[in-house]
């Protein structure tokens, strides 16, 4: 029986052109399932075939556990003290082992067998095809739609299947079974059956290969895609730069009679393309990611990493976008925050900000109203900018003598000392369960601490829209703050 299986190992490994030791294997996983069937409950059971002979033992195992952790699977695990009794040297995470009676080959259910054997093979065959696959470097699957799958489409690609799931389809595409698809390898995830590699016909990485393949100055290294952002089958931005002064990057990824980026297009299901021109400064990115609409200033906060971007009353629409879609690409292409105004907003937001300047300037640095337009005009906003800025900068004010900017900057700095130690005792009253709630920093406590928030229960009072007003947050971090301190109302609870 044992020179039997070893002619049926030769066989098998030469048919389906797999290695011995994976037969053997498949194997020995037969055994071991056999084996279990003779004892109540979920043992672990080895079964180890030697190659040259065919002869194979059986063992029953039991993983170490640490004491401290218990038993989980007591029909195959051991605690470590125990395990110790036995083999005073053996360490957590090793096994120990008992030789047990093996179960004759014949005994063993000859369709079992085969099936367990086969799955082995069908696993090996199913990885080699994979580390195949993979190993040629390729970003794009291309292959034929085989069938559906709980919503999801199975795409072959000679014997190997990628999945690209629903979310990641083009939302007005209809493929079917034997259309020719192209996808994103976005990942492979080994632990799903029969089609582990995941594909994706949204993601911006693909438009990116796309140009990839479609302009070779790319690969060149002459073009470089910044970055890219994208409403699949509808609208696109791509953020493009130019490592060769003689090269124009916009006009490449066009082509001739727009031939590059309409085949990007047509294999995108129409989405169309808008391309920038990437450019370091962020405020000259902004307003070419917002194309084609004309901007008519831009103010950039640094602190909050948003632009306020003033366009004319014919430019609103176009530069929102039907549904917001322009503005929102161009903020996601840039990485900016995006606020899109017409000239009345924008004065109006900044009277409002200069009146609280002043009334900042006015209130901490105790000077009058003319003093404190005179900083704004000089483009203060700030107790630290007073304080800190560099002297220089102050006495090239031509309003203020020395005297005037050193009473200033020791104002400024008195004021923000002040307000340091007021913030410190307002934290002190916050109470310690408020101060240990996950998603609170110094800079919330002390707000809240302000606006006479001091308790866990008081937080979890407060309404979205009263903690926004306090803190700055955006309504869904709010939101999930306010639950977050509620949690203890509900200990306990089923």
């Amino acid at each position: 029986m044992n020179r039997e299986m070893l002619m049926l190992v030769d066989a098998i490994s030469r048919e389906k052109n797999v290695e011995r030791d994976v037969v053997f294997g498949a194997v020995e996983s037969a055994l071991a399932q056999a084996t279990k069937k003779l004892y109540p409950g979920e043992v672990d059971i080895r079964v180890a075939v030697d190659r040259d002979s065919g002869e194979y033992e059986t063992f029953r195992r039991w993983h170490v556990v640490p004491d401290e952790a218990g038993l989980q699977m007591p029909d195959q695990e051991i605690l470590l003290f125990e395990a110790r009794d036995e083999m005073p040297d053996i360490q957590v995470d090793e096994y120990i082992e008992e030789s047990v009676e093996s179960v004759p080959i014949g005994r063993i259910g000859a369709m079992a067998a085969k099936q367990v054997i086969l799955q082995k093979i069908r696993d090996a065959e199913r990885e080699m095809l994979l580390n195949d696959f993979m190993s040629r470097g390729e970003k794009i699957f291309t292959g034929t739609v085989k069938r559906l799958d709980k919503g999801d489409i199975i795409v072959e690609a000679g014997r190997v299947e990628g999945r690209l799931r629903r979310s990641e389809m083009i939302a007005k595409e209809n493929l079917r079974n034997g259309d020719r698809v192209r996808a994103m390898i976005m990942e492979v995830d080994l632990t799903l059956r029969g089609a582990p590699i995941i594909l994706s016909r949204a993601a911006p990485e693909f438009m990116i290969e796309l140009f990839r393949q479609e302009v070779p100055e790319i690969e060149q290294g002459l073009l470089e895609i910044k970055s890219c952002a994208r409403d699949p089958g509808s609208r696109a931005k791509i953020a493009v730069l130019s490592h060769d002064k003689r090269v124009d990057p916009i006009g490449t990824c066009v082509g001739v009679r727009g031939t590059r980026v309409n085949a990007v297009t047509n294999e995108l299901a129409g989405e169309r393309v808008d391309i920038v021109l990437w450019s370091e400064d962020p405020a000259q990115f902004v307003i070419g990611a917002l194309a084609p609409a004309n901007v008519t200033s831009i103010v950039v906060d640094e602190e909050k990493h948003a632009m306020d971007v003033v366009v004319d009353e014919e430019n609103l629409a176009i530069a929102i976008g039907r549904g917001g879609q322009n503005v929102r690409l161009a903020s996601e292409l840039t990485g900016w925050k995006i606020n899109i105004m017409d000239a009345n907003e924008s004065a109006q937001k900044q009277a409002q900000e200069t009146d609280a300047s002043r009334k900042l300037f006015m209130e901490k640095l105790d000077v009058d109203e003319e003093i404190a337009d005179i900083l704004i005009a000089e483009g203060f906003t700030s107790l630290e900018e007073v304080a800190y800025v560099p002297i220089s900068e102050m006495l090239d004010i031509e309003a203020f003598d020395e005297d005037t900017v050193n009473e200033l900057r020791a104002r400024a700095k008195d004021a923000l000392l002040t307000m340091e130690i007021a913030k410190e005792e307002g934290v002190e009253s916050v109470s310690q369960d408020l101060r240990d709630l996950p998603g609170l920093d110094a800079d919330l406590i002390a707000k809240l601490a302000d606006a006479g928030v001091h308790s866990r229960d008081d937080l979890a009072d407060l309404a979205v829209d009263e903690l926004t007003e306090i803190t700055g947050q955006s309504a869904d971090d709010a939101k999930a703050l306010i639950l977050k301190a509620r949690e203890h109302w509900f200990a306990g609870q089923e």
